[in-house]
C-alpha cells in the first residue's frame, strides 16, 4: 500500500513537473534548416498554372522540409559565390526581411545561414492579420522593410524598391507552394503599429504585407 502511495505521488510530481516546466515547450533560439531539394517539385509553367489563393487551413505544423524549401524560395540564396538571392533587390540591398511567426515564436530567416533566429518566443500568429485564420494557421511570414538599408535613398524610393522586392518574395512562396501542394494567401488587413510593437521593430523598420501558408484545409 505504501509502495501504491510513492508511485502515485512519483506520477502526480511528475506531472506536476510537465506542466510548470517552460523550458520542455520553449521555442528553440535557433532553427536549422536543411537544404532545399531542388529536383523536387512541378515544373515551373504547371508551377504557375496551379498558382492560387486560399484561405482554408488544417492546422497542423508544416514539415522541416516544407519550410526551408518554401523560406528558400522567398528569400534564399541561389548563388553561393556572391550571396545573391531567389528574388531581385535594387543595388543588391537586401533591405527585406522575411520573418516566420510559428505558434511557438517569432523566427528571422538568416538566408546566409539557411536557418531561422528565435527573435521573440511566444504564439504571435493572431497579430498577423485581422482574418481568424491567421491565427490558427502553421505559420504566417512577415515581409519588413529595413530602412537602415537604404542610406541615402530618398523614402518613397526606398518604399517603391522595397514593396517590389517584397512582391517578388510573395510570388517566389505562392509558386513554392503551388508546387509542393501547400495553401497560401498574401495579406495586408493587417494592424501594422501593434504587430510592429510586438515585433520590437525599430522606427526605422515597416511591415509591408504577410503571407500565410498551410496544408489546405481537410488534409490529414
Amino acid at each position: 500500500m505504501s509502495s501504491m502511495r510513492t508511485l502515485t505521488v512519483v506520477i502526480m510530481a511528475g506531472a506536476l513537473t510537465l506542466a510548470a516546466g517552460p523550458a520542455l515547450w520553449a521555442a528553440p533560439e535557433r532553427i536549422a534548416l536543411p537544404a532545399p531539394r531542388l529536383q523536387t517539385g512541378l515544373p515551373l509553367m504547371q508551377a504557375l498554372a496551379r498558382r492560387a489563393s486560399s484561405r482554408a487551413f488544417a492546422s497542423k505544423p508544416l514539415a522541416r522540409q516544407h519550410l526551408a524549401g518554401l523560406l528558400w524560395a522567398a528569400a534564399g540564396i541561389n548563388r553561393p559565390a556572391s550571396g545573391k538571392r531567389t528574388a531581385p533587390s535594387a543595388h543588391d540591398r537586401r533591405e527585406i526581411t522575411v520573418y516566420a511567426v510559428l505558434a511557438d515564436g517569432l523566427y528571422r530567416y538568416d538566408a546566409a545561414q539557411h536557418a531561422l533566429v528565435l527573435v521573440k518566443a511566444g504564439d504571435l500568429r493572431a497579430l498577423t492579420g485581422r482574418q481568424r485564420f491567421a491565427a490558427r494557421a502553421p505559420l504566417n511570414l512577415v515581409y519588413v522593410l529595413d530602412f537602415n538599408r537604404t542610406p541615402g535613398v530618398p523614402r518613397p524610393a526606398a518604399l517603391e524598391a522595397g514593396a517590389i522586392a517584397a512582391g517578388a518574395m510573395v510570388q517566389n512562396a505562392y509558386l513554392y507552394c503551388a508546387s509542393a501542394g501547400l495553401a497560401t494567401v498574401v495579406r495586408g488587413w493587417i494592424d501594422k503599429p501593434k504587430l510592429a510593437k510586438a515585433m520590437g521593430l525599430g522606427p526605422r523598420e515597416r511591415i509591408l504585407v504577410a503571407q500565410t501558408v498551410g496544408y489546405p484545409a481537410g488534409s490529414n
